[in-house]
């Protein structure tokens, strides 16, 4: 099973980017599971938030939080902590939306950047395109395709854009 924690504040759609993952995933063949799920409580705009995305070859049935990642990615660098590499799997990474790297395991996109130059008013798909990018669990356009189908038409073609302009930047 590959697991992905995703970390970001309120606002932030750490959760949307977790449900789209896993539609993309599942929306690839009947041995293609996946299942996104949040973390938060009554906090506000702002406030820390988790979500989850497994993804496995069977059905996925285990709805707890993430102890060990393959990947965690941060929507807000003010979220990032050295401690973060204890919550990784033996060859996970993080990917942290910062214009700096912070290391070994620790690869970097300026999503806010990137989010802005599209108009876009949170990083989100950026960073689920740089995900794609890194991890190869799901292309663009299976990401494209869940774009479709779950967020609002007006919405839609600046997301897949930020997708695919991630992805170009993971490979230089």
């Amino acid at each position: 099973m590959t697991e992905i924690l995703w970390l970001g504040r309120g606002g932030q759609g750490a959760f949307t980017a977790a449900k789209l993952l896993g539609a993309a995933y599942s929306a690839k063949g009947e041995v293609s599971h996946g299942l996104a799920f949040p973390s938060f409580g009554p906090e506000r705009r702002g406030a820390p938030v988790r979500a989850f995305t497994k993804l496995d070859s069977k059905p996925v049935l285990d709805r707890s939080e993430t102890e060990k990642a393959d990947y965690i990615v941060i929507l807000d660098e003010t979220l990032y902590g050295e401690n973060l590499v204890n919550l990784l799997k033996e060859d996970g990474k993080i990917l942290i939306n910062s214009k700096t790297g912070r290391g070994e395991n620790v690869l970097n996109i300026d999503g806010n950047s990137l989010a802005a130059e599209l108009k876009l008013p949170t990083s989100n798909t950026v960073m689920l395109g740089f995900l794609s990018a890194v991890s190869g669990t799901v292309s663009a356009e299976e990401i494209c395709r869940a774009i479709e189908d779950y967020m609002p038409e007006k919405i839609r073609e600046k997301n897949k854009l930020a997708v695919r302009r991630a992805i170009e930047e993971a490979a230089k």
